[in-house]
């Protein structure tokens, strides 16, 4: 079984233009998330997918593999899809294509690994995503923080920026929330049906692609983890925490001091 890694990153982010190449503790974003990646062992390829001119010469520069896309692309997985028609692998549908977001410094080897094994187990599950338990209000609450909720099989019933599950007694670690990390694993045909079918009412409306599943006929599984600092970076003020976690952050010390 071929496990493809794609990390999509682009300059023209809504909220925070040019993000990826942004330092964060002396390092690029972009370096960081491809460092972390690159530590999981089970990789045929990991590579780097952008529309955009500095990001390439980075990632080249880096060393890192990089796949040219278009510029017109709006979610992260449409760019994942091209990617992964230009990367000149024959995949079957034993294959795995991993999204690894480009917004997720403080990722871990594991998270990947969580993401892969559903699939590795079974034939019959085509999609999966990172559900990370969340025990603090703040990001329970916190509408940057996609949440989910699943049925006791792990199937994805519904992803939101609301609070979920409800409490009528207030957030406690106990309600066992999860919020989606930025790591989604897919068949090649998975994919591709995913990417050619037409963004719905609930994608839109929550602004997240995994809504889109719900009007499918394949099913997205969630893959647990424990609670962890794992904070995507979706605005400037997200760097300084992102910061403060690498100061106690043990992969960090595998590349921060990287030669080149």
């Amino acid at each position: 079984m071929k496990v493809i890694g794609i990390i999509p990153a682009r300059m023209a982010a809504s909220r925070f233009p040019g993000k990826p190449l942004m330092p964060i503790g002396g390092v690029k974003m972009l370096e960081h998330v491809y460092r972390r990646a690159a530590l999981y062992s089970g990789w045929h390829k990991l590579a780097v997918a952008t529309c955009d001119r500095e990001i390439h010469n980075f990632s080249k520069a880096r060393q890192f593999e990089v796949i040219d896309t278009g510029s017109h692309h709006v979610r992260a997985l449409d760019r994942v899809a091209e990617a992964v028609e230009r990367i000149g692998e024959n995949l079957s549908e034993e294959d795995v294509v991993v999204c690894v977001q480009g917004d997720e410094p403080l990722l871990d080897p594991a998270m990947i690994e969580a993401v892969v094994n559903p699939l590795k187990a079974s034939r019959n599950v085509h999609a999966t995503l990172l559900g990370v338990h969340v025990t603090e209000e703040e990001i329970w609450l916190n509408p940057d923080s996609v949440k989910l909720i699943s049925n006791d099989s792990g199937e994805i019933l519904y992803t939101t920026r609301a609070p979920v599950p409800y409490a009528k007694d207030g957030f406690s670690a106990e309600l066992m929330a999860r919020r989606i990390g930025g790591i989604f694993a897919f068949r090649p045909n998975a994919l591709r049906e995913f990417t050619s079918h037409p963004e719905t009412r609930l994608e839109m409306l929550e602004s997240c692609d995994s809504n889109r599943l719900l009007d499918m006929p394949f099913r997205q599984f969630v893959a647990p983890y424990p609670a962890v600092p794992m904070y995507s970076v979706d605005s400037p003020s997200d760097i300084a925490l992102v910061e403060k976690a690498l100061k106690k952050d043990e992969l960090f010390k595998c590349y921060s001091d990287f030669s080149y």
